[in-house]
């Protein structure tokens, strides 16, 4: 499955927008892992407790898209965009979005080569 930030897929075009999609994630850090980063926040620097939790949940809610489009039947995702918030002050929602298309190459759209020197 391809999924691309942009409203394209440089060689494809699409033949039929299936609809958006999307794939939510909501976790928390248990009482461990908050007490070990706000231990770390008193001296500064990254989280690395936080940003192991935030990259675990963004891959999460990526695969949870996937799986989305895959049932929408689109193999491909355009115009993927992150969302997040927080709920409670204790648990991090993620989403990702985007809209699910099925596309096929397209000769045409042949990348420009540079000629070897």
């Amino acid at each position: 499955m391809i999924v691309a930030t942009t409203p394209y897929i440089a060689g494809h075009r699409v033949i039929e927008t299936k609809g958006m999609v999307f794939g939510l994630v909501v976790r928390s850090r248990g009482l461990g892992g908050n007490i070990m980063a706000g231990l770390r926040s008193i001296g500064g620097g990254e989280i690395h407790e936080y940003t192991e939790l935030l990259e675990d949940t963004r891959r999460q809610a990526i695969d949870r898209l996937i799986r989305n489009a895959t049932l929408a039947g689109g193999n491909a995702v355009i115009s993927m965009r992150f969302d997040s918030s927080e709920i409670a002050s204790t648990m991090s929602e993620i989403v990702a979005y985007g809209t699910s298309v099925l596309v096929e190459a397209d000769a045409s759209q042949t990348a420009p080569t540079t000629p070897v020197e």
